[in-house]
């Protein structure tokens, strides 16, 4: 592993879910942070040792700053794809290793090979950055524990009905935590964490399942009601379709059979992962308290 000190962490995406995590994992082991923030006075609740710098990657000259004298990047691409090769350019011309933050979108399960426009955009990045010759990590989330609060909290705060499409479906929940304790790991190693980690929870849930197990952990009994694919499109918003689209096709897909598991978290933290059962236990209050943000 690398000491404390030297020359900076930067972090993109450094306000978003698994950023902000990665930033306290990395500052409470002392290692220099250097976050890259849109707009100035964005970041103001980042802790105080964390440099922060104004950079887009929609604009590649603006990012030349932030890059100066650091080893090492994480890269959270939520940018058209337009700027891409001229950001990966800038990374290749000074830190020596990235470490992007992916989708499965190559595991030969189902699940993850239906047409999805952002598995082809993480496609194209991976593709510019094994071009430039970077030294890379690329950690490959699955199914985000946290969606079930995204999705099913407004359910759990009014009658707790969840009414949802393809109950049978099976995914392996995987604790956000974990993914940034990932991360957090790969930007300080030297080497020993390099390569293509898919990461998912320890355990294969059908929707319905997991519902039932958010239920145990608020002590309150929860019904999964199963919502036809059509209506469910429906009822999404008009921008959220193409989402909704490729998350139908997916759960379609995945019915009938186990979720696609791996034991990444765990061989590489030297510690289980976290059970979906133990996330909705430690986040039961979030369900309680003011909706989160769409």
């Amino acid at each position: 592993m690398t000491a404390t000190g030297g020359p900076p962490v930067l972090v993109t995406g450094a306000t978003g879910r698994i950023g902000r995590a990665v930033v306290d994992l990395l500052t409470d082991a002392g290692v220099p942070v250097r976050a890259l923030v849109r707009r100035p006075g964005a970041a103001t609740d980042l802790p105080g040792t964390v440099e922060t710098v104004t950079g887009d990657l929609t604009e590649p000259g603006s990012l030349d700053p932030a890059l100066r004298a650091v080893d090492t990047v994480l890269l959270v691409w939520t940018a058209p794809l337009r700027t891409a090769a001229a950001v990966v350019d800038r990374l290749a011309a000074e830190p020596r290793r990235v470490v992007y933050l992916s989708a499965p979108h190559r595991t030969p399960h189902p699940f993850f090979q239906q047409p999805n426009p952002m598995a082809a955009r993480h496609a194209e990045i991976e593709r510019l950055i094994a071009a430039a010759g970077l030294d890379s990590t690329i950690v490959r989330p699955g199914m985000f524990a946290s969606n079930a609060l995204h999705w099913w909290s407004a359910a759990v705060r009014g009658d707790g009905v969840v009414r949802w499409p393809y109950g049978t479906a099976e995914t392996a929940p995987v604790d956000d935590r974990d993914v940034a304790a990932v991360i957090a790991r790969t930007l300080r190693a030297d080497g020993d964490a390099a390569g293509d980690h898919v990461l998912t929870g320890p355990e294969s849930l059908t929707q319905a399942e997991q519902v039932r197990l958010l239920g145990d952990a608020l002590g309150r009994r929860l019904t999964f009601e199963e919502l036809p694919p059509d209506e469910f499109r429906r009822q999404a918003p008009e921008d959220a379709r193409p989402a909704v689209d490729m998350l139908l096709a997916a759960w379609n897909a995945a019915t009938g059979r186990p979720a696609y598991v791996t034991s990444t978290v765990a061989d590489l933290l030297g510690r289980p992962a976290r059970t979906f059962r133990q996330w909705a236990v430690d986040h039961a209050t979030s369900f309680t308290g003011a909706p989160p943000p769409r």
